[in-house]
């Protein structure tokens, strides 16, 4: 069952299993064997399974009751009152508890794994946990199972924002006891998973990885056998269809297992319902229904039992120009095995979709008289066969990629010649090997697509064609990795991108027809009404209202936000709903379309009162020139700022003013992965010296630690390098803001240290982009910000649990302590100066930056929107409200107690830039350290005076007004002070 699959292997979605090879220190090593870290996948182990001739397993159930659990007493067995209605004793699942419990089978065999549960907290984020049989977990999908929540809209009717158009509603989880049969929590298997038994008795353990819930029993069952279309039509009582025409907006759901499937405004008149001048929420799905095992639920009431055919107005418009799947469940069952992985054509405009077989006979669905439901199930498990053959040659190149790197020592020289058949025999017949493989799987969704190329075959396609070409001069190779694995149009590449759009499934729905032999409507608008729909369109488009930034009323608040349209019109409708009922105040939102509209508008005179959403270093450019209001001039401003890190304020400050308020702040912290590390018995670095102490040890196994400096390409931010600087002591000012202080003894330490890491212990120079690295095991630990954990939690579940976050390393000083400095800030607001509304301004800044407000704000992008659209608010109580894991928001908040953003100077641009000019010296020309930031002092030292000339802090090389590098320190005093 083990694989032979390198350790360092690119694995992309399809997680394959790890292996390590080991570096050549001695004989033994040469000739040890490779070792599993990450079990096979299920395809794999259920592949062996069923080829050991098992018979089939005979008809089994057995529920295990809460109160038979090992050490139940000890976890929180609950009594029946505290149950919700279960009518027996429950268990309380939280904060990584282990349940276990026994089970005897009669037979050897495979069967299924159930629970009765009922999820609690505020469930925003999946409650996720694991699952072990004897004390292993016997697959790698084991590893993550995710109990679903139920969501439903707050309101039944969709409420209108000030223009007029429909406003998503909240969404309110459905607390109530539920049943699971244990699935691949990828959903790219369309059965739930079975696990292999040994005939006595066996131990089940189930671990929380996170969120909580009480469980009920736990079931052990056979495969439960589903019926072809002929059998369930054969075994219903009755034969008529039902004469009737039922139709049902899909936009209104009873309920779904994902908060952010939505209902969609679709501008199109052939939608229903539709209005030319207002959006309406008139369509369900499209881009929001893309993720396998994402499922939509509607109630569907008809007055006779009998026979009915089911048919959906769908649009499936997907760029790719691939079919998308749903699973189809009538009253939470399967009713026939061809209702899976049903097939919708990609089209562009909207058509009725009969369910029904390839020759178009639709089928038949039996519905009993009153209430019934019909589920919908996005499905990708047609396409798992494809990722697990693109995961299995990414898995091969990256193999044969680092062969090559150890051959030539990963320094290739571009007039020396390798006869790489003769070190890595057969490498022109692997790449063909590859080549055949995708083009299988090309074929194959061309079936899939019925004759009509999709991008995703093409995509495979040029990767065969590629690696065909690599093949006829395997010799080249060392000097044409770029090609194959490490370039950005690289083979790898293209199938990396690929791996996650053929993932994707989605589907916009806009009604149901549950029907008999009646004639549907059409489901497109007439010429004629599309076309007076679009010349409606556009004489409206001159006055109707919009986001754009306009003049606005003189008693109106003119807020431009540098944001997305989802965040301004949540913000508006916020605004609309509980400030100005309770402050009278009147806010109008405009979305910028760039930054740099903010210093045009300021230079005319045409500047909004308040701007939100904005880059760290736009206030003190506007408030150096006299366009932004000085924060620390309102009475309140001290209770105000009490709620964000000193540290975030340091570019806002200008003399002795701060002039923004830190609205999201960004977090440098150190990911690892528990499996890996855990594994390789490799421990979680601390300060600096211990990651130094560990890179031997990552190397032995071709892996690495990431730094942010490999992430910057030629220019070097000061987010990579005043970390450094400041953890060893230094600084990047003089005191009194004249002159950079980077060839203080302490700086050239950081400096040094920071270049070291690159020469000396050979951490990667280039990393174009980390969280690949660190989800397919490259790179299992390194330093990574907000970005990162956004990436790990909405698009790497196949690792959920599996990895964690630590402080920032640092240095350890004398007494002990770790110094940890890291910048961290991203976006700031501010309040401009002349627009007369400096008051109002400040009051909705206030509101905007309040707990409150804040938390209910993250609460809704998440529900409304997904885990993509996590806010990192940098209200430190609101962040310590927000749904993230708790372990997580404690190490987060930890690390904000050392943020240190780097202060704005008149000549800041030319210290960041010349630090970078340093490390690619010393890292790429071998020039000291030394003398290379003495080359660079040369220049700050320059522009420094003509800067400081510029804003009328010297005169002809004399300081003629103090320059006021500001401190934490000094934030500190300020917010302590009575303003």
């Amino acid at each position: 069952m083990k694989s032979k699959i390198l350790f360092g292997s690119l694995l992309l979605l399809l997680l394959l299993p790890h292996t390590i090879i080991e570096a050549d220190t001695d004989e033994d090593l040469l000739t040890q064997s490779t070792e599993q870290v990450i079990e096979p996948r299920y395809r794999i182990v259920l592949n062996e399974w069923e080829n050991m001739d098992l018979d089939g397993t005979a008809p089994f159930e057995r529920a295990v009751p809460p109160s038979s659990f090992e050490q139940a007493d000890d976890l929180q067995l609950l009594p029946e009152s505290d149950s919700f209605g279960y009518d027996d004793r429950v268990l309380y699942w939280h904060n990584n508890e282990t349940v276990e419990f026994e089970v005897e089978v009669d037979q050897t065999g495979l069967y299924e794994i159930g629970f009765d549960y009922y999820p609690l907290g505020e469930m925003i984020m999946p409650i996720e946990g694991a699952i072990q049989v004897n004390g292993e977990f016997p697959f790698f999908e084991s590893r993550r199972i995710v109990f679903p929540v139920n969501w439903e809209n707050e309101s039944d009717e969709f409420e209108a924002d000030r223009f007029g158009n429909d406003i998503i509603p909240g969404q309110d989880p459905i607390q109530s006891w539920e049943q699971l049969k244990v699935e691949d929590s990828n959903h790219l298997h369309s059965r739930s998973l079975q696990y292999y038994l040994e005939e006595g008795t066996n131990t089940i353990s189930l671990s929380n990885l996170r969120g909580e819930l009480l469980i009920g029993n736990a079931y052990i069952t056979s495969p439960e056998e589903v019926l072809e279309y002929e059998e369930y039509i054969s075994q219903t009582d009755g034969s008529e269809v039902i004469d009737s025409l039922h139709v049902y907006e899909a936009e209104y759901p009873s309920y779904k297992n994902s908060s952010y499937v939505r209902p969609v405004a679709t501008h199109d008149p052939s939608a229903v319902p539709y209005d030319s001048r207002n959006l309406l929420l008139n369509t369900f799905g499209g881009e929001s229904w893309t993720e396998s095992g994402q499922s939509a639920t509607w109630e569907i009431t008809v007055e006779e039992s009998g026979f009915y055919y089911l048919s959906l107005k769908a649009l499936q418009n997907h760029s790719s120009g691939a079919p998308v799947f749903r699973t189809i469940y009538i009253n939470g069952s399967l009713p026939f095995e061809e209702a899976e992985q049903y097939r919708f054509r990609n089209s562009s405009s909207w058509y009725n979709e009969t369910i029904g077989d390839e020759a178009g006979e639709p089928y038949l669905f039996y519905l009993d008289e009153g209430t019934n439901t019909v589920t919908l199930i996005a499905d990708a498990s047609p396409v798992e066969r494809v990722l697990f053959t693109i995961d299995e040659v990414m898995s091969g190149m990256e193999e044969l990629s680092l062969s090559i790197r150890k051959l030539t020592g990963n320094q290739l020289d571009a007039n020396r010649d390798w006869n790489l058949s003769e070190y890595i025999e057969g490498v022109d017949d692997l790449l063909l090997e590859w080549a055949d493989m995708l083009e299988d799987e090309a074929d194959y969704l061309g079936g899939l697509t019925t004759g009509d190329d999709s991008t995703d075959i093409v995509t495979l396609q040029i990767a065969a064609d590629r690696l065909r070409t690599l093949a006829k001069n395997p010799d080249e190779i060392p000097g044409r990795l770029t090609e194959l694995s490490e370039g950005s149009n690289s083979v790898a590449q293209l199938l990396g991108n690929l791996i996650m759009e053929v993932q994707e499934q989605p589907l916009l729905l806009d009604r149901i027809y549950v029907h008999g032999e009646e004639t549907l409507p059409d489901p497109e608008a007439g010429m004629w009404t599309k076309f007076t729909s679009s010349v409606t369109r556009f004489f409206q488009s001159f006055t109707s209202e919009n986001l754009a930034t306009t003049n606005v009323e003189d008693d109106v608040v003119d807020v431009w936000i540098n944001r997305p349209r989802q965040y301004v019109d949540l913000l508006q409708n916020m605004l609309d709903q509980n400030f100005t009922p309770e402050t009278g105040i009147e806010v109008k939102l405009s979305i910028m379309p760039e930054e740099q509209k903010l210093v045009l508008a300021s230079a005319a005179n045409t500047q909004p009162d308040l701007a939100l959403g904005i880059s760290n270093w736009l206030p003190y450019e506007l408030a150096i020139r006299g366009a932004a209001v000085d924060l620390r001039e309102f009475d309140d401003f001290n209770e105000v700022g009490n709620q964000f890190a000193p540290g975030a304020f340091l570019p806002l400050i200008v003399d002795d003013g701060i002039y923004g308020l830190p609205e999201t702040q960004d977090f440098f912290v150190q990911y690892y992965r528990r499996d890996i590390m855990n594994y390789l018995d490799i421990p979680i670095p601390d300060t600096w010296n211990d990651v130094v102490s560990i890179l031997p040890e990552l190397q032995r196994y071709g892996l690495n630690y990431y730094t942010p400096i490999a992430g910057a390409v030629a220019f070097k931010p000061f987010q990579t390098t005043a970390p450094y600087i400041y953890q060893f002591g230094g600084d990047l000012y003089q005191e009194d803001g004249i002159g950079a202080a980077i060839d203080s003894e302490d700086a050239l330490r950081g400096i040094q240290f920071m270049t070291d890491l690159n020469t000396i212990y050979s951490a990667p120079l280039q990393v174009p982009n980390f969280y690949n690295h660190f989800r397919y095991s490259t790179l299992p630990i390194g330093i990574g910000s907000f970005s990162e954990y956004v990436q790990l939690t909405a698009a790497a579940p196949e690792i959920s649990g599996w990895w964690d976050i630590s402080p920032h390393p640092g240095v350890e000083e004398e007494d002990g302590s770790v110094t940890r400095w890291s910048t961290g800030s991203a976006q700031t607001s501010m309040v401009f100066d002349g627009s007369g509304k400096t008051d109002e301004a400040w009051e909705v800044l206030k509101w905007w930056m309040d707990t409150e407000t804040q938390t209910e704000f993250a609460n809704s992008l998440l529900t409304l929107y997904g885990p993509e659209y996590m806010w990192n608010t940098a209200n430190l109580d609101s962040f310590a409200q927000l749904p993230w894991p708790e372990e997580h928001k404690e190490t987060i908040l930890e690390q904000w107690e050392h943020l240190r953003e780097v202060p704005k100077t008149p000549y800041a641009y030319m210290v960041e830039r010349e630090i970078s000019n340093v490390w690619n010296k010393v890292v790429f020309e071998g020039e000291n350290a030394r003398s290379a930031v003495d080359d660079s002092m040369v220049t700050i030292d320059r522009e420094m005076r003509r800067k400081l000339e510029e804003f009328g802090y010297m005169e002809n090389g004399r300081v003629v007004r103090p320059y006021t590098i500001p401190t934490i320190d000094m934030v500190e005093g300020w917010l302590e002070s009575d303003g």
